[in-house]
């Protein structure tokens, strides 16, 4: 586990425990007192946790943890998910991507895919996001053109978000949205955990052809506070090999296709 990984899996501790001792740390690391001292300072100084005698809190005031500090859950299941995601993409396409731990697997792939298929050098694809950093891995990538929506960022999740975005959605076709999303709803239909990002990716779901859930099966039969749009705006759900029957049924009673990834018969 290299540092980036322990301060990511520590920060998620402290959050989901409410505190921690240095003693807890060390055995749930399996790395020395001093190295926990020192990662704990580090998230401290960012106002991330709050220190404490022997240990630290969580910080009331520090929200939802950044992205680069939030561990990825569930990441078999997300890299399957990233793996069939990337194969739909074809040449030529406009693609969109809204933020999240899923999502930015999924531009990874999408950005290794293009630079080695020599069907994309003649024909390059155009990635619309409001996700900074999704923006800034595939930037470098020469088959991409990279169309950042605008906004004001977000820190806990790298988006854009704010008023600033409907100055360029509403003016553009985007083929394929790739969707992350944090709860679906068999009835009301999909939610964001945040309502500025919820507003932008509601404007990214209005302009895209076909919508692409990514959604691990931890996020089905679910809700969270904002709702991006109806089930009826969802062409695809992506999900994974975990996803109770009942609920795959559920989707598909209301036309969406359900792709579980992973499956040796999975297709595209």
């Amino acid at each position: 586990m290299n540092r980036q990984e322990r301060l990511s899996h520590l920060a998620d501790l402290i959050v989901e425990r409410g505190s921690i001792r240095v003693e807890e740390a060390v055995e749930e690391l399996d790395v020395s007192p001093a190295t926990v001292r020192r990662d704990l300072d580090a998230l401290a100084d960012q106002q991330l946790i709050v220190r404490t005698r022997g240990g630290a809190s969580s910080n009331p005031s520090s929200g939802d943890l950044p992205l680069r500090y939030r561990a990825v859950t569930q990441p078999e299941q997300k890299a399957a998910i990233a793996q069939v995601a990337s194969a739909m993409v074809t040449p030529g396409e406009v693609i969109g991507f809204n933020g999240g731990t899923t999502t930015t697997l999924v531009a990874y792939e999408v950005g290794v895919r293009v630079s080695k298929d020599k069907a994309f050098l003649d024909n390059d694809i155009t990635v619309v996001t409001n996700a900074i950093n999704i923006a800034n891995d595939l930037a470098v990538r020469p088959c991409v053109r990279v169309v950042v929506t605008g906004g004001v960022v977000r820190g806990r999740s790298y988006e854009l978000i704010g008023p600033l975005s409907d100055l360029i959605l509403p003016k553009i076709s985007v083929d394929t949205l790739f969707l992350g999303i944090n709860g679906i709803d068999f009835s009301t239909g999909i939610y964001a955990n945040h309502e500025g990002e919820a507003a932008v990716n509601a404007a990214l779901v209005a302009s895209a052809n076909r919508v692409v859930v990514l959604a691990d099966s931890t996020k089905l039969a679910r809700t969270a506070f904002a709702r991006i749009a109806p089930l009826s705006a969802v062409s695809t759900v992506v999900t994974d090999l975990d996803a109770n029957p009942a609920h795959v049924r559920a989707l598909e009673a209301q036309g969406i296709e359900v792709i579980q990834a992973g499956q040796p018969d999975t297709h595209i």
